[in-house]
């Protein structure tokens, strides 16, 4: 494993894709949650919405930006050819999957970090938001968290087709289309049954700080949920990683 994960490192910090892709990740999600925080309709009395949701809006985009990174993780090696080479270097695949999530998760936790602490504090200069409150701390650790989930749900993907494009339309379906697809459901129990398997919409009920009993699911189980998608993602990509040739 030691090995396994020196390689990733090696990998990730060479590759000059991944070091652009993390700078999107932070220079959007706070840019976008900016512009959210910038237009918050809040007075002297407070704010009509929930201003750490608010505050944290750019997570809605920059999970996408998440996605691509993890998704590039393996599908360029396959692309490229270099797959071949790993799985040679590293015979025991599931030590390579694992090395790359663990990496993976690694990098997106520290950018998460550094990117929520600046949607946060660049939010304070525009809205009343109280950065040592529980509640906001809760959607702050909860947002890292999340687009850590997002990056290993991708990476399963991706594992499971092989295909860039392909494993970036799965994962971003799953985000953007499955809300709509709730939106458009009439009745109101089954579109919140749909919403509370949704990995977007479950996965972000950590960033609430009022109105939390409206949830679908409590924040945390909602995070469990994408925690539960992540998994699947994984453990389906890994069968298939043993199974089948390089």
């Amino acid at each position: 494993m030691k090995r396994a994960l020196h390689a990733e490192w090696t990998k990730a910090r060479t590759v000059p894709g991944t070091g652009w892709l993390l700078l999107a990740v932070l220079t959007l999600t706070v840019l976008v949650s900016a512009l959210a925080a910038g237009t918050a309709d809040c007075t002297a009395a407070g704010c009509r919405q929930d201003v750490a949701r608010t505050a944290l809006t750019g997570i809605y985009v920059g999970q996408a930006v998440v996605a691509v990174l993890a998704v590039l993780t393996i599908s360029g090696e396959y692309s490229s050819g270099m797959i071949r080479t790993t799985l040679t270097a590293v015979p025991r695949r599931h030590v390579v999957l694992t090395a790359k999530a663990l990496v993976l998760t690694g990098l997106v936790l520290a950018t998460g970090a550094v990117t929520v602490a600046g949607c946060l504090v660049t939010a304070r200069l525009l809205v009343p938001i109280s950065l040592t409150d529980g509640s906001v701390l809760r959607a702050a650790a909860g947002s890292v968290l999340y687009l850590a989930l997002i990056a290993l749900l991708s990476l399963g993907a991706a594992t499971a087709v092989r295909d860039s494009a392909a494993a970036v339309a799965v994962v971003l379906g799953l985000l953007y289309a499955l809300p709509l697809v709730a939106q458009l459901v009439t009745d109101q129990d089954w579109q919140r049954r749909l919403q509370r398997v949704e990995p977007m919409t479950a996965g972000l009920g950590v960033q609430a700080t009022v109105d939390v009993g409206a949830l679908p699911l409590p924040p945390w189980a909602g995070l469990g949920v994408l925690a539960a998608w992540a998994a699947a993602a994984l453990l389906g990509g890994g069968l298939l990683l043993r199974g089948r040739d390089a």
